[in-house]
């Protein structure tokens, strides 16, 4: 391992070569802004990544001619540049990423990474971000890392020896923070809701924002709640903290958090610090539903752009415009409703900002179907539950319609009256 500044490290990167950026709050910024002062050397350059916080000056229009990002999740610093065509998207569930990894379907020449310096054996950790960039370390030909003393050690699948990095770089960056917001009233009503599907005991997977927030402020009164889910939360600690979340009934890694990447405020970064009850593992494992499965009672919340009348999901895309991507909501949408007891939740606002219905008659022309309507069993609003496993086309309509935004309802009986001739 060679310590270099973060311009000469860049020097490894030539013509043609496909490199991974590590995700989320790890996305390392140094080495991104070095990448892309190089542009007027290089040419035919293919990023890779999932969502990452922070700068994404590759994606400019003035780099276009240099560089071309494909991303299997797209973040806020990259959606202009998918309409504007410096970007593309790779639609494919998180569980599979490593996949195209391991088994050589795409080639990386350099993944860019954040890592926590070497402890006294030598060994480093991707701290908040393990998910599928473990997969990118493991393959690409050449690893560069910043050393920054940052990022939290955390333990798991993300612990890799100094020898298996290349190039390292030293900085002393703050990780991207992404503090609790104040939860409004129908987020609080949409959490309660949830919650009373939560039987104690039960293994829960939840995403970051205000609903995934608002259910696990009902859950205090809860017991022996267990946690395996893709990511997680500042929401999570205080039920941590207090023993309503302790993992001992999961039969999948008992009594330990299981995790694949984390996003939060400083208070998360240092709750998770040298935790050994928090495993951060690969997501291939984390996220397969298989591996799901085998916990009893896995309750998965998982949110949504539109819902409609049938019960299909639209999570990524508003119309055809890309908004985020398919991620692991298939994967624990279909491990919970395996898993003994399971119960998969789709749970979102019934109408947005501007006041428009969430649950739809259509979906809208071009929007992506993350989950289909074979697969929903449950769909939330402030409104209420409505169950659709086992349900008719009519009766998923008449279940939606229930929970809708009163002031959409009469529309939507309208049209569902249109489509199925009686409701």
């Amino acid at each position: 391992m060679k310590y270099l500044s973060s311009d000469e490290a860049l020097q490894c990167v030539k013509k043609g070569d496909n490199i991974f950026v590590h995700t989320a709050a790890a996305a390392p910024q140094q080495l991104v802004k070095s990448l892309t002062s190089r542009h007027s050397e290089l040419s035919e350059i293919t990023i890779y990544h999932l969502h990452t916080e922070g700068v994404a000056p590759y994606v400019n229009p003035e780099y276009k001619d240099t560089f071309k990002t494909k991303a299997f999740f797209v973040g806020k610093n990259v959606r202009h540049a998918l309409e504007t065509g410096e970007a593309d998207y790779i639609p494919v569930f998180l569980s599979e990423i490593p996949h195209f990894f391991n088994r050589g379907i795409i080639e990386l020449d350099v993944a860019l990474v954040n890592v926590s310096p070497p402890d006294k054996h030598g060994y480093c950790s991707l701290g908040v971000s393990v998910d599928a960039s473990r997969a990118a370390v493991l393959n690409a030909k050449t690893v560069v890392a910043q050393m920054n003393p940052n990022m939290p050690r955390t333990h798991g699948d993300g612990i890799i020896h100094s020898s298996h990095i290349d190039i390292a770089v030293e900085v002393d960056d703050p990780l991207p923070e992404a503090p609790p917001m104040e939860l409004s009233e129908a987020e609080l009503s949409i959490g309660k809701n949830c919650a009373s599907l939560i039987k104690d005991g039960a293994t829960m997977q939840m995403g970051i924002g205000n609903i995934p927030d608002a259910v696990l402020a009902s859950l205090k009164n809860h017991k022996n709640l267990g946690v395996h889910t893709e990511m997680f939360s500042d929401g999570l600690i205080d039920l941590l903290e207090a023993g309503v979340v302790n993992n001992s009934e999961k039969k999948i890694h008992p009594n330990r958090t299981v995790a694949s990447f984390l996003f939060g405020s400083r208070r998360l970064y240092d709750y998770v610090d040298d935790n050994p009850n928090v495993a951060m593992l690969d997501c291939a494992y984390v996220n397969d539903t298989a591996v799901i499965r085998r916990n009893p009672n896995v309750v998965a919340i998982n949110s949504a752009i539109e819902v409609d009348l049938t019960g299909q999901v639209c999570a990524d895309s508003i119309g055809t415009r890309q908004y985020s991507g398919v991620g692991g909501q298939m994967d624990f949408i279909r491990g919970a409703s395996l898993s003994p007891g399971g119960k998969p939740i789709i749970a979102l606002p019934s109408s947005t900002r501007r006041g428009q219905s969430r649950i739809v008659p259509f979906l809208k022309q071009g929007a992506g179907v993350v989950t289909t309507r074979a697969h929903v069993h449950y769909v939330v609003t402030e409104y209420g539950v409505a169950d659709l496993y086992s349900k008719s086309l009519r009766e998923r309509a008449k279940a939606l319609i229930e929970i809708s935004h009163p002031d959409s309802r009469e529309e939507l009986e309208k049209a569902a009256y249109e489509r199925f001739n009686t409701l």
